[in-house]
């Protein structure tokens, strides 16, 4: 119960006759039309004019519970995030929701806007929802008939304030019951399905079943993908098979859908779900980084728009310095020189040049706010940053940064701010590689 429907409901049972006026003009006010056909009508409208903010409605599914469905809808959302999209991200399962917790994101609470609920917003941007968030306990259990489930997946799409999206990925509970039921009937169109399968025969099994419950729906498949498909030795990187090998993919076959990739085990996995860290970002490098990445670019490929600067890398080359105006340039810092990681240094050095004149201000120590993917683009452009010189920083962050209207130099060496600043004015600054981890 809301804190306002709390205080009205005191309200009703108090005997005071001072304010009962005032409360009976209230609930008039408050009160929906009486006729169903004409609540049903306002409802469908408001529900029809949500979705049409969104351009891709993506589900991810499981035949069976157990197979890293969660784990994955997470990763893809968050992958999605990182790849400039504005994401949403819906756990609509009811019984076992996880999406919380896998992103670091319980204890928060929800607020209201114009009666709407307002989902969670993560530092990249991903918007939130899952009942769990509802919860006052994290271990209260929800015993709900399918009536009920029905109505609350109904308000997290109708009474949610997702604004412009282009995509929402909706993360369903195992199996071919009433909560993926009702996310299809409620979406009408959506866009397709990934159906998450380990590569056990049990499992495989019931993914069939998945697969036949999307075509009974016409729900496109948009692919299979193989989880916990083979064991990756977290010392030398080589991937064991310890299951059978390509199950999944035999099976998407047999079934006529597109198969769009194999994730490995890796131990890492486990430890970011349990300190709700997203694995793809905070270990991109390892191969089930790169597993999970692979199947984002199907998902990617529905967006006809992409803007170029999503589909190409950036560039590594230096960026050519403005000529009529002064400029403002951001400097990783640590013990009073250039922090070869941008997201782990102590200060960003903040200074203001003149190219034409090639004079340097004095920089300006700012403490950046905590490192989560998309904080620091938003946060130096906020303070109307035109350059970073940084050491090293991933490509992803590199998009985000170019998004931002921000240039990136990579590869600078550990000098002091003003001697860098010198060195790029007067086009001598020396670069190397850019070694990142990200």
């Amino acid at each position: 119960m809301t804190d306002k429907q709390q205080t009205q409901s005191q309200c009703d049972q108090a005997s005071c006759s001072s304010c009962s006026q005032t409360c009976d003009q209230n609930k008039n006010q408050n009160q929906k039309p009486q006729d169903p056909a004409l609540r049903e009508l306002l409802e469908s409208n408001t529900l029809a004019d949500r979705l049409s903010r969104i351009r891709h409605k993506v589900l991810v599914l499981s035949g069976k519970g157990g197979v890293g469905k969660s784990t994955v809808a997470a990763n893809l959302a968050v992958a999605l995030a990182l790849n400039g999209k504005r994401v949403g991200l819906l756990d609509v399962d009811i019984h076992g929701p996880n999406i919380p917790k896998l992103l670091g994101l319980e204890g928060q609470s929800l607020t209201t806007k114009n009666g709407a609920l307002v989902p969670l917003t993560r530092g990249d941007g991903l918007k939130v929802m899952s009942i769990a968030l509802l919860l006052e306990n994290d271990d209260d259990a929800l015993i709900w008939r399918g009536p009920m489930k029905m109505n609350v997946i109904k308000q997290f799409l109708q009474d949610v304030e997702w604004g412009d999206l282009d995509y929402l990925v909706v993360d369903s509970p195992p199996g071919t019951g009433d909560e993926p039921l009702s996310v299809i009937q409620l979406l009408e169109n959506p866009d397709g399905a990934v159906i998450v399968t380990t590569p056990q025969q049990v499992a495989l099994a019931d993914v069939r079943k998945g697969i036949n419950f999307c075509k009974q729906l016409k729900v496109p498949v948009i692919g299979v993908v193989e989880n916990m498909s083979g064991f990756c030795c977290p010392h030398c990187q080589e991937i064991s098979h310890i299951f059978q090998q390509g199950g999944g993919e035999s099976m998407a076959q047999e079934m006529n859908v597109p198969f769009i990739g194999s994730i490995p085990i890796d131990p890492a996995v486990a430890q970011a779900c349990d300190e709700g860290q997203p694995f793809i970002y905070h270990h991109s490098k390892t191969p089930t980084a790169q597993a999970m990445q692979k199947i984002v670019e199907p998902i990617l490929a529905l967006d006809d728009q992409q803007p170029q600067q999503h589909q190409n890398a950036p560039q590594q080359s230096q960026p050519s310095k403005q000529e009529s105006k002064t400029m403002r340039v951001a400097i990783p810092v640590a013990n009073g020189q250039l922090a070869l990681h941008f997201g782990h240094c102590e200060h960003f050095a903040i200074v203001d040049v003149d190219p034409q004149s090639k004079s340097i201000a004095e920089p300006q120590l700012l403490k950046p706010p905590a490192h989560e993917p998309g904080v620091l683009p938003r946060w130096l452009a906020e303070q109307n940053v035109d350059l970073i010189i940084a050491g090293g920083m991933g490509q992803r962050a590199q998009m985000l940064f170019t998004e931002q209207n921000i240039n990136v130099v990579t590869g600078a060496p550990a000098q002091d701010p003003k001697t860098l600043l010198q060195h790029y004015l007067n086009d001598t600054l020396q670069t190397g590689d850019n070694i990142c981890d990200h």
